[in-house]
């Protein structure tokens, strides 16, 4: 039988998507990626904030209507699978099977109990390793190194839907690695809800340092990432481990969510904004290449105008490479649902835009910053009209930052690493030309 995915979400929901490729190809089903093909659809969806749980059902309907035609079998899984199971069962009956997140372990037997009516039950935890089938194409790679998580954040609904943190063993990630590696990947991207924390489960301590000196024997893989590192974890032998190991990229994605103490507190947040000053200002001086990206969120309950107006100050002195922002959006069953306090939708809106429009501003000055210095880059494609190849260098995570353009003045391979100059600066990439 034919079968289609749909992977929505974050980049830990396409690694469990990939696993589930993998399981079906292991079996003997053929992987299309039109859905009018499709005999079977299994779609991932994410339960993170209102619009993601919108667009999960949208999608669930849209599928929906291809039962009318191809698709024998419609099948939903992941996080607003997990919290509302027994509502979607009764609400869109079309769904042949809804497979929580917490019963992954069990997922090839319910989805062989569906199609099969057998009970083969898969022995391996979802979660160690096991085969992928990457769809990122052939330059990186993600690999889930923990689910869950133990901060249990104010407005965070993923303690609820994933549980406590559950790290993978080093052995199993080095296992994995090293296969990606003989197939030609040159990236791998460490991802986790909260990366810093790695370890800390089954090691009683933090063990992302340790992890990525062992990732960095590994030959054949040129760059190693990481993301979603949380402040209060990052470690002095982490910033030494990153300053010292060239396969590392100088790169650090730490979601603060906000600088204002009374903020960060109502948030149930670990660190305070004294010291994601104190932080910001070591990893520079460390490291003075390094690229800081963060999250931020506007409009929480009780977020004051003087509170919004100290975050955007700092923004406006910290000048982060790159930003992301999000208005606060109220989850069922985490504490913030029931705080007072919560501020209008306009007024998140206005915060937001605000935000974005002076990131907006610092971005492109960071960006002119450099026109004139050299990067080694790896090349990823060729624009349609073969005018530029799309390049990134360590400042750039793939999907989410930006890229460089390098004019085609010659024959380059896609997948090789060479060097280029920057001469332009356009929106959030850049323009570059080959050394020689």
């Amino acid at each position: 039988m034919k079968v289609g995915f749909i992977s929505l979400g974050c980049n830990k929901n396409l690694v469990d998507t990939e696993k589930t490729i993998a399981l079906f190809k292991e079996h003997n089903y053929e992987i299309v990626n039109d859905p009018k093909q499709a005999e079977i659809i299994v779609i991932n969806t994410c339960g993170f904030i209102e619009k993601a749980k919108e667009e999960a059902i949208n999608t669930i309907l849209e599928m929906a209507e291809y039962k009318k035609q191809n698709c024998k079998y419609l099948i939903a899984m992941g996080c607003l699978v997990e919290r509302y199971k027994n509502e979607l069962e009764k609400e869109i009956p079309e769904v042949d099977l809804y497979i929580k997140y917490s019963s992954y372990n069990t997922l090839w037997e319910q989805i062989e109990n569906l199609i099969l009516s057998s009970s083969k039950q898969k022995e391996e935890s979802f979660d160690e390793y096991t085969n992928r089938v990457i769809t990122t194409g052939n330059n990186y790679a993600y690999i889930k190194i923990a689910d869950g998580c133990s901060n249990r954040c104010t407005y965070c609904a993923i303690p609820y839907i994933r549980g406590p943190i559950k790290s993978r063993k080093m052995e199993s990630i080095i296992q994995e690695a090293n296969k990606l590696a003989e197939e030609g990947y040159k990236e791998i991207i460490l991802t986790a809800q909260d990366t810093t924390k790695y370890g800390i489960d089954i090691y009683k301590k933090p063990m992302l340092a340790d992890l990525l000196l062992e990732l960095c024997k590994i030959e054949k893989i040129k760059w190693i990432r990481f993301l979603y590192a949380y402040p209060e974890t990052i470690t002095n032998d982490l910033i030494e481990v990153v300053k010292e190991n060239p396969k590392i990229c100088h790169y650090f994605d730490i979601p603060i969510q906000h600088i204002s103490n009374n903020v960060l507190k109502r948030m149930n947040r670990q660190s305070n904004g004294e010291s994601i000053k104190k932080l910001i200002c070591k990893l520079r001086k460390e490291i003075p290449d390094v690229i800081l990206r963060t999250t931020v969120m506007v409009g929480f309950p009780g977020e004051t105008k003087e509170d919004f107006n100290e975050l955007y100050s700092f923004l406006k002195e910290a000048k982060f490479d790159k930003l992301g922002a999000f208005s606060y959006s109220k989850e069922e069953g985490t504490p913030a649902y029931n705080m007072k306090e919560q501020i209008h939708p306009s007024t998140k809106r206005s915060r937001y835009n605000k935000i974005m429009s002076l990131q907006q501003q610092i971005s492109h000055e960071n960006l002119e910053k450099n026109i004139g210095k050299t990067f080694e880059v790896l090349i990823e494609g060729i624009t349609k009209n073969k005018k530029y190849y799309v390049a990134r260098s360590y400042m750039d995570t793939p999907e989410i930052d930006g890229v460089i353009y390098i004019e085609n003045t010659k024959s380059l391979e896609i997948g090789k690493f060479t060097s280029c100059k920057i001469i332009d600066v356009k929106d959030y990439d850049l323009i570059g030309k080959l050394l020689n």
